[in-house]
């Protein structure tokens, strides 16, 4: 099973995992969005809702996976993720042993892309620009919730 992403499928999924980036922002929360795609469909998608719900552990990336429901396993499926995965999430994406993972960026806070691929996770970091610079405009605009997210507050 090659489960190893194409550059269509990449920027088909980033993008909509950058539109749940988008809709994160318009609720008043980080825009950090997520996507899980399965065979070539999103079965899951997901943005930062700590703001919005008042819950620290409200990350994009749970949030999706929490919209995925119970879905067995997880072997054959690829995160989308616009911000590498925190270690709470990339810990998630382990534990649940999703083998491949794509962040729009790693620049704005450098996470866990090394601890996953020293696990068996194939990272890919596509260091979009329009990834970085939401995030960017983001903290410079709310560097509280900004230094809250990312646990230097």
């Amino acid at each position: 099973m090659n489960l190893e992403p194409n550059a269509k499928e990449m920027q088909q999924f980033m993008n909509e995992a950058i539109a749940q980036a988008r809709q994160g922002l318009a609720e008043g929360g980080i825009p950090i969005g997520s996507v899980l795609a399965r065979d070539g469909k999103i079965i899951g998608r997901g943005h930062n809702r700590r703001v919005q719900h008042g819950d620290p552990t409200a990350h994009a990336e749970i949030d999706c996976l929490k919209q995925c429901g119970r879905i067995g396993n997880y072997k054959d499926t690829i995160l989308y993720s616009t911000l590498m995965p925190c270690t709470m999430c990339a810990g998630a994406a382990v534990l649940f042993r999703i083998p491949v993972v794509v962040a729009g960026e790693n620049r704005t806070f450098h996470s866990a892309d090394q601890w996953m691929e020293s696990t068996g996770v194939k990272v890919f970091d596509l260091d979009l620009a329009e990834c970085y610079d939401m995030l960017q405009r983001f903290a410079a605009e709310h560097p509280d919730i900004w230094a809250e997210d990312i646990g230097e507050l």
